[in-house]
This record gives structure tokens, C-alpha cells and sequence, in this order.
């Protein structure tokens, strides 16, 4: 009885990016940890305001893309993280948000979020690279 109460307080949802069987003629679910890790990326992936029916949704981390990495837009990431789980993710409580640079030639950032599951208690994390030079390519030969 506890596990199901666990289960359908922690949620399932199709996988992301969905997948389909053509066996079974369904979308495959995800649950549990699982499916709160792919609802994270889903929420920084998507930008507020592209959603029309919840504008409020996501984070606008893809404004940021171009800027250079300080300690204010590592705190204004930090932020940005922080208020979406607060607001569109209520099965888990933040414990620490972390942002470390990764590879600078790449423009990479590692934003590393630890977390507890409100029902269960299990401390988890979440890695998610931030890329902030968006959309490059190499040059070409010459």
C-alpha cells in the first residue's frame, strides 16, 4: 500500500524524447526517479513562453547563451534553476545547486542539481550540460 501511495505521488509519464512500440501500439512510460529526471530537462529545455497554455513554464537559460560566464550569471542560472523546480517541480526539495565550467573551448557548463524526493526521502542528482556557445560549428579548412 505505501509503495503505491510512493508510486503515484512520484508519477509517470511518457519518456522524453517519447518513444513508441509498435508491439504493444503505446508510448513507453517512465516513473518513479526516472521520470522526475527527464520532467527536469524538459523544464531547462524549455523556454518560458513557449509554452502558450503555462507561459510560465521553463527557464530562460537559451537567453543566456552568449554571455560570458562571471559569478552574476553563474548566480542568475543558479536562480533561474532554483525558481522553476520551486514552482513546476513540487516532488522534490533543492539541496544544492552547483555550476562548474567544464570545457571553456566549448562554451560547456555543468549545471549539477542535488535534490531530495519529497515521498521517499532518496537523495538524487541531475547533471545537466548547459552548452553557452549554441549552434557552432568548426571552421573550415583553409
Amino acid at each position: 500500500m505505501a509503495d503505491d501511495l510512493a508510486s503515484r505521488f512520484l508519477g509517470t509519464g511518457w519518456t522524453f524524447p517519447p518513444t513508441f512500440s509498435r508491439v504493444l501500439a503505446s508510448v513507453e512510460m517512465s516513473s518513479d526517479d526516472a521520470n522526475i529526471q527527464q520532467c527536469l530537462r524538459v523544464l531547462f529545455g524549455t523556454a518560458i513562453a513557449e509554452r502558450l497554455m503555462l507561459a510560465s513554464y521553463g527557464t530562460n537559460l537559451r537567453l543566456r547563451v552568449f554571455d560570458a560566464l562571471t559569478a552574476t550569471l553563474e548566480n542568475e542560472i543558479r536562480t533561474a534553476v532554483q525558481k522553476a523546480i520551486l514552482n513546476w517541480e513540487p516532488r522534490i526539495d533543492v539541496i544544492s545547486i552547483d555550476i562548474t565550467q567544464q570545457s571553456p573551448l566549448d562554451g560547456r557548463l555543468d549545471i549539477s542539481i542535488d535534490y531530495l524526493v519529497r515521498k521517499t526521502n532518496a537523495r538524487s542528482n541531475l547533471v545537466y550540460p548547459y552548452y553557452l556557445s549554441e549552434a557552432t560549428t568548426a571552421l573550415p579548412p583553409t
